[in-house]
């Protein structure tokens, strides 16, 4: 069984606030990333054109039962930059999943992705009660790699041939995990930085 999934709920960090992710953010969300081709290369939808086609995007997503999304919402300006989600993780017993996150660009570099992780794994471990946060992405998105494993996630292998990508190619999956006993140190290391 996994983790419980959380109901919506609100996460408040010094940097930023995760609330649950609704239409309203979508102007906001396309400012920040609509047309980017960069920003969603690795995402498991196509660049969004529009704000109709971002907000069918989310309104996918919002309305998957194995997903709690949640807006990225800058503290400092009150405007969302980028989603990220809780996802259901089947067959691993106490995990959950955080995924299908994206930033606009403007937001990359900062202090704004690794806020995110320590509220989602602290509120997962202290309050979900899982024993392991399970984090993935494309084997070819390094960068992404790269940012998984600053914030402590241990690599443990790799899938391959796990999903199409929206260009129909096949994507290799890396996955990355942080269990419960060992945040706590990287917590600390994070919030040195």
């Amino acid at each position: 069984m996994t983790a419980n999934m959380p109901a919506p709920v609100t996460l408040e960090g010094d940097a930023v606030r995760l609330e649950p992710l609704t239409l309203a953010h979508i102007p906001d969300l396309f400012l920040a990333s609509g047309g980017d081709e960069e920003v969603w290369r690795w995402l498991p939808a196509a660049t969004p054109r529009t704000e109709d086609e971002l907000g069918t995007t989310a309104e996918r997503l919002i309305g998957d039962p194995d997903h709690v999304p949640f807006a990225v919402i800058l503290r400092e300006t009150g405007r969302a930059v980028g989603w990220t989600t809780y996802i259901s993780t089947p067959g691993y017993a106490d995990s959950i999943e955080i995924g299908w996150t994206w930033y606009g660009r403007a937001v990359w570099r900062s202090a704004v992705n690794t806020a995110c992780k320590i509220l989602l794994i602290d509120y997962a471990f202290d309050k979900l009660g899982a024993n392991r946060v399970q984090l993935k992405t494309d084997i070819l998105n390094t960068r992404s790699q790269a940012a998984i494993q600053r914030i402590g996630g241990l690599h443990e292998g790799v899938l391959r041939r796990q999903r199409r990508r929206p260009d129909g190619t096949w994507r290799d999956t890396v996955y990355f995990s942080i269990l419960d006993d060992e945040w706590p140190a990287h917590r600390a290391r994070l919030l040195e930085r």
